[in-house]
């Protein structure tokens, strides 16, 4: 079992950063790929960025590229995701998961999930 933590949410204007926060309950978190996803209203959970085992390996959907940065800190036990120029249109619940190893972009192949923080951006 991992319980993850996200922390970091808030309200900020358009063009503004955020860093969001996850933090794994697990000892082993270094085995586990991390992705984060976002849900806004009337929509489906999608994709926003994932990252392997060690770091090595990210990927991202093609809305955020260039903007958001996925990264880990094994030794913390915290995966982070830095975005920046953000748009009214990132605003959404945001999730963090994980999965042994590798990533996907496939939200049904993440076995735990943490409980979201809320992302909002004013134009």
């Amino acid at each position: 079992q991992v319980h993850l933590v996200e922390s970091g949410g808030g309200l900020v204007q358009a063009g503004g950063s955020l860093r969001l926060s996850c933090a794994a309950s697990r000892r082993t978190f270094s085995g586990y790929a991390m992705g984060w996803f976002r849900q806004a209203p009337g929509k489906e959970r999608e994709f926003v960025a994932a990252i392997n085992w060690s770091g090595g390996s990210t990927l991202y959907a093609d809305s955020v590229k260039g903007r958001f940065t996925i990264s880990r800190d094994n030794a913390r036990n915290t995966v982070y995701l830095q975005m920046n120029s953000l748009k009214p249109e990132d605003t959404a619940v945001y999730y963090c998961a994980c999965r042994p190893l590798t990533t996907t972009q496939v939200a049904d192949e993440y076995n735990y999930w943490g409980q979201g923080t809320q992302v909002t951006v004013s134009s």
